[in-house]
């Protein structure tokens, strides 16, 4: 009974993995609820409820704390404790063992989805682009616009940008206009409205619009007044807005002009008034600009432009060594001959010959049947394709065809968009054979319908 009681006293402490849990889920928290500035020990009190001694011991992982204030510390980021975040300290042996498991785990490849961690090895660099970013940022008035189709790594990008950034001490925003509802597309005064709360709460500042909104002046000189006379006077520190998935707003032209504009005038006004030197912009869409804006009012002419690429075959090598694969020249052919170095296609066939410990070979002799490892994603971009009927006749003739395409121009970027065809001027082909092959059967041709020349996309995407 001494013993239990002894071991009870001491607690148990932070494995490596747990702690590196909390520490994501807080960092994060930190770029989206605190401006990207690290929480100090009297917030984490405030937060948690824990004292800052207990919290000290358990960032130290040093001295075992109650196992109730880890389950504490956890359910204030909204994560679960469970058993391989922590070690009993008193067990030495089995310590050791589970130490061991734990940095071999740590070494494991995240499931390829979404935007790559801030701390993942496996995010490839495309030199010279994110220093070129980097360096960008820390200009006065700086415009940075970002455009890739889906799945090239704009996000990626993006967050990078943002933690460079606030490491030189500047404050971050991020915000995807896929979280506005779709009524707020249907007026400027609500969209603008939105925009400048979405800020003020990213900034972690009381929403004041009703006090600095006329309705006399109009929303774009409101929200000009907003950010010039409250958002931008509140902080000495330069304010970075990164704006994800603008291209939403293309289907709404008129709002669109108008919100562009006000985006354009900003960044125009950074030349001539200390205040606006203060504001950087970070822009990421999808698609090519497909309605008409004036020149003197267009973000999209400005700035520093950055256009995502697929991968090159160096680049996809490196990938393939930190998976551990060592790819050879012949395995390097087939996945370029098959998806053309796009990224989100090549990490995950890299991510399932790892966990499954086949050949790349092997996987990729599969990929386009009902078991495949592109099954799930290929049947998404055919359920995206039949939300737009005009886009399965366009994409139907450039998979059907023997040379180039030429479409409509909002068809062609659209395809684009969706990472389906690759566009020169306003003539298509199709992005990759795993496109091309997959789709000649969905819509019902035989695959020798299709003659794509192999050396075409070889060549484009080398």
């Amino acid at each position: 009974m001494h013993l239990y009681k002894t071991r009870r006293r001491r607690g148990v402490i932070l494995t490596p993995k747990g702690l590196k849990k909390l520490q994501t889920v807080k960092s994060a928290a930190e770029i989206q609820e605190n401006s990207g500035n690290r929480y100090t020990l009297e917030a984490l009190n405030e937060r948690t409820g824990l004292s800052v001694d207990t919290l000290v011991k358990m960032f130290a992982c040093e001295v075992g704390v109650d196992k109730q204030s880890l389950k504490t510390a956890f359910q204030a980021f909204s994560l679960i404790l469970e058993q391989s975040d922590y070690y009993f300290p008193e067990l030495q042996q089995q310590d050791r063992v589970l130490n061991t498991n734990l940095l071999v785990a740590e070494t494991e490849p995240e499931i390829p989805e979404g935007q790559v961690p801030l701390n993942s090895k496996f995010y490839v660099e495309r030199p010279p682009i994110e220093a070129n970013c980097y360096k960008a940022i820390l200009q006065p008035g700086a415009l940075i616009r970002i455009k890739a189709s889906r799945r090239m790594g704009k996000t990626s990008l993006m967050s990078r940008i943002l933690q460079s950034a606030t490491n030189d001490g500047c404050r971050a925003v991020f915000l995807s206009f896929q979280l506005a509802d779709k009524a707020i597309f249907q007026d400027l005064n609500k969209l603008l409205r939105w925009f400048c709360a979405s800020i003020s709460l990213g900034l972690q500042v009381q929403n004041q619009l009703t006090d600095y909104w006329d309705e006399l002046f109009g929303s774009k000189i409101s929200s000009k007044i907003y950010f010039e006379q409250y958002l931008l006077v509140k902080t000495t520190s330069p304010i970075i807005l990164a704006l994800d998935d603008i291209d939403r707003l293309f289907q709404y032209p008129d709002l669109a002009d108008d919100f562009f504009g006000l985006l354009r005038s900003w960044h125009e006004e950074a030349k001539n008034r200390d205040i606006w030197k203060k504001l950087r912009l970070v822009v990421a869409h999808a698609t090519e600009l497909y309605i008409p804006l004036n020149a003197d009012k267009s973000p999209f002419n400005v700035g520093l432009p950055v256009e995502l690429q697929s991968l090159n075959r160096e680049q996809v090598q490196a990938l393939g060594d930190c998976y551990g694969l060592n790819c050879s020249e012949q395995a390097l052919e087939q996945i370029f001959t098959l998806v053309g170095g796009q990224p989100y296609l090549v990490r995950l066939a890299f991510y399932y010959s790892w966990q499954h410990s086949v050949t790349l070979e092997q996987l990729l002799s599969t990929a386009l049947s009902s078991h495949g490892i592109y099954r799930e994603h290929l049947q998404q971009q055919w359920w995206n394709l039949q939300q737009n009927p005009e886009l399965v006749d366009a994409f139907t003739q450039v998979i059907k065809a023997s040379k180039p395409v030429e479409l409509n121009l909002e068809q062609g970027f659209k395809l684009q968009s969706m990472g389906l065809v690759h566009l020169y001027g306003n003539q298509a082909i199709p992005s990759c054979q795993l496109y091309a092959k997959y789709f000649c059967d969905a819509f019902g041709h035989a695959p020798q319908a299709n003659r794509l020349r192999n050396v075409d996309l070889l060549t484009y995407n080398s």
